[in-house]
């Protein structure tokens, strides 16, 4: 006999997956679902019902039981550009290489800001703080957090250059902090200070123009108040404290003041005055076309609180005012203010102003439009210091109180032309 006649039991098998007996139990019970809808609607409805009902409950129970879900304790949080002035450029903590410094990018922690020789930026964070780095200067922003308490955590450290800065009325328990060369200062609300560092001379300093600060290095802690500082190089084991004298207040020409001579005059003689100092000997007064007073049209001292300019002609003018008493020591130097000498015109002129609508952040408010070429453009006082060929402006405004705030927005050009809008904000 061969092989394939003899006898014997052969057993065949088919191979059947998990997958498919799954998918067979599905399709029938879709079928009998439907087939049982079809004859008895009722019952199956209030069955479906019932099973809805009953996977909810345990769904409940499980949300009972189950472990809350954790919140970070910091939430990251970004900073904005409210004033750009000359060349300023910002490196991002995720990039290699530089990019022009524009309202619409948000500055975020381990970011890079940096200004020209003639270059100002003013930078305002979600806390109030607001920074104006002066030109030539480096910052790198350290931190930028709040927590659910809305506590918020700022901090900027000042590579190299000059800084500004101002802290508003933040929540108990919130830091507003500046680091130069290893030294950090924490300032109290409803402070100002003045930073500076200049790493080829090793010459840092830390001055508390207002409110009060405390600043940290090596384990020393010196507390400062209203005009006082201390300075430091870098192999000094402890910081030289100091008292400095206040500026005097610029009083007239006021700060955006438009000053009017007649179409037939080239130049117009301007009386300066400025609050009175105890214990000055005299006062020093400079004159500027530039914010940076890179270039100086005057440069004079003075023993009276006030004098009068002959010639000034017709544009825009900067002056800051310090004092110096009976050794030559000077005081630190005033706010800037600035004016502009304009022909007055007999008749009336036309100047166009357009608001697009405000946009909030938190308290600052956003403001754009747009003006006629040339034309220059204040909100609430403040002069708007980018003004583009097309009339076009962009503006941060500093962090507005709770309730109702009024914005003024105008527009003035250098026929004498004036354009003002108001409009009303409500922050909550």
């Amino acid at each position: 006999m061969s092989n394939k006649a003899k006898p014997g039991i052969y057993v065949a098998w088919k191979t059947v997956t998990y997958r498919s007996v799954m998918l067979m139990m599905l399709g029938g019970g879709i079928i009998f679902a439907g087939i049982m809808h079809l004859a008895f609607p009722q019952f199956t409805d209030s069955g479906i019902k019932a099973v809805g009902s009953f996977a909810s409950r345990m769904l409940e129970k499980v949300a009972v039981f189950a472990p809350p879900m954790k919140t970070s304790a910091a939430v990251s949080q970004q900073a904005h550009f409210t004033a750009l002035d000359g060349t300023i450029r910002v490196r991002k903590a995720n990039g290699n290489s530089w990019i022009k410094a524009d309202y619409n990018v948000p500055l975020e922690k381990g970011d890079v800001v940096q200004t020209g020789a003639e270059g100002m930026a003013k930078v305002v964070f979600n806390d109030g703080t607001n920074y104006a780095v002066k030109q030539d200067s480096l910052i790198v922003i350290e931190e930028n957090s709040a927590n659910d308490q809305q506590q918020t955590n700022v901090a900027v450290a000042v590579t190299t250059g000059t800084v500004d800065l101002t802290t508003a009325t933040y929540v108990q328990g919130s830091k507003s902090q500046v680091i130069v060369a290893g030294a950090k200062a924490s300032l109290a609300p409803d402070s100002s200070a003045m930073v500076r560092n200049d790493p080829r001379a090793d010459q840092h300093e830390i001055l508390v123009k207002k409110g009060s600060g405390a600043i940290e290095r090596n384990g020393e802690v010196v507390r400062l108040s209203n005009w006082e500082k201390v300075s430091f190089q870098n192999q000094s084991k402890a910081m030289d404290r100091g008292k400095e004298v206040g500026p005097p207040t610029p009083i007239a020409p006021g700060n955006m003041m438009p000053i009017f001579i007649a179409a037939t005059e080239k130049s117009k003689d301007v009386e300066f005055n400025w609050t009175p100092m105890a214990n000055a000997a005299g006062y020093r007064l400079r004159i500027s076309h530039n914010p940076y007073f890179s270039s100086l049209l005057l440069d004079r001292k003075v023993e009276s609180p006030n004098v009068m300019v002959t010639g000034l002609g017709q544009g825009a003018y900067y002056w800051a005012i310090q004092s110096y008493d009976a050794s030559g020591k000077e005081s630190v130097e005033s706010e800037k203010n600035r004016f502009t000498i304009i022909p007055r015109t007999q008749e009336k002129v036309e100047l166009s102003l357009d608001l697009d609508p405000f946009i909030q952040h938190g308290h600052v408010i956003e403001v754009l439009g747009k003006t006629e070429n040339g034309a220059r453009v204040m909100v609430n006082g403040r002069e708007v210091p980018l003004v583009a060929d097309d009339g076009s402006f962009h503006y941060f405004t500093p962090p507005l109180p709770n309730g109702e705030n009024l914005i003024t927005v105008t527009a003035q050009n250098s026929k004498g032309g004036v354009n003002t809008r108001q409009e009303k904000v409500v922050i909550q």
